[in-house]
């Protein structure tokens, strides 16, 4: 019992994404440059929406908890692989795998179902206008729906990590991956895991396509409101508002869908990897981006706060 548990609790190995060649340096040199763009760009969002009264509601409130995600999500997996890349380590110990298992899963449900909360949140804006104060008011839109994302995201991901970490793993524990990612992960285990994959599988219907399916409905209805909108301002700024939601959401979920709801028999590590660099580093990056080019009240937001800044910087170079 006690040389089971002290091989349970032997560090993992990290396989990377890039080795020492001149091409992955230079491909190494471009995700860190990635990764910055994608600090900065879901840094700057949660600035703005909170430094600007006129993005205190619903839809944005939303908007920054999903720049938060992405800020967490990005951050949880890229300083580490960078860590490892440039120190030439590979080895992550047994609570430092847990530790990211469990954030980057979290992050990743968590977003699932903010997307479809966000989603409601435009189905009642153009569906039923003049109720919208009403369904999405503080209460609702600041704190019951941001609460249910984190929590339930949190629960599922505790508790696939808790029974991950009470499997025995077998052979050089050799992660195939530049992070813990869950089906990584899995393929080290030993011993029948039929029952458990079984309920993966109901997990990722409930998290993957369930959200689809209501972001689905959401976008029917929203469709049949345009479409009977006889003001064509009415019905651009319908489609001004929900496009950047519905990218959002094709991105996110086209690679979740990619990475976790193939059969085992047809992924390959190189597929993974792929997969999970488009949701940890590409989506991170491209989302605030969406959002704020496409959005005239960021923009707006933006507009202001750096005529601020020369405002303030104007007086000073006078006295200088």
């Amino acid at each position: 019992m006690w040389q089971r548990n002290q091989t349970s609790l032997a560090d993992f190995i990290l396989e990377g994404l890039f080795d020492d060649s001149p091409a992955h340096a230079f491909l190494f040199s471009l995700t860190m440059v990635v990764f910055l763009i994608a600090v900065s760009g879901n840094t700057l969002t949660i600035l703005l929406i909170c430094a600007d009264p006129r993005l205190h509601t619903p839809m944005y409130v939303l908007l920054s908890q999903l720049s938060l995600m992405d800020l967490m999500h990005v951050s949880s997996t890229i300083p580490n692989m960078a860590i490892n890349y440039l120190s030439g380590t590979k080895s992550i110990s047994f609570v430092g795998w847990a530790t990211q298992h469990f954030l980057y899963l979290s992050l990743g449900c968590a977003e699932c179902i903010l997307l479809t909360f966000m989603s409601y949140d435009r189905y009642v804006a153009i569906c039923h206008p003049l109720r919208y104060a009403v369904l999405m008011n503080r209460k609702v839109g600041r704190q019951m729906m941001a609460v249910m994302s984190w929590l339930g995201a949190s629960v599922n991901s505790l508790i696939h990590t808790e029974i991950l970490m009470h499997f025995p793993f077998c052979g050089h524990r050799n992660i195939h991956h530049f992070y813990c990612e869950f089906p990584a992960v899995l393929k080290l285990v030993c011993g029948d895991i039929t029952v458990y994959e079984s309920t993966v599988y109901i997990s990722s219907i409930l998290l993957l396509l369930l959200p689809i399916v209501l972001i689905s409905a959401s976008y029917v209805f929203i469709l049949h409101s345009v479409i009977h909108m006889r003001s064509a301002g009415g019905k651009r700024n319908a489609f001004a508002t929900c496009s950047s939601h519905l990218t959002v959401v094709s991105l996110w979920f086209g690679a979740c869908i990619f990475s976790y709801m193939r059969p085992r028999s047809q992924r390959t590590p190189l597929q993974d990897k792929v997969g999970s660099v488009f949701n940890s580093i590409v989506t991170p990056t491209l989302n605030p981006l969406i959002y704020t080019l496409r959005n005239k009240d960021v923009a707006k937001a933006l507009r202001k706060v750096l005529g601020r800044e020369m405002i303030t910087q104007n007086p000073q170079e006078r006295l200088s």
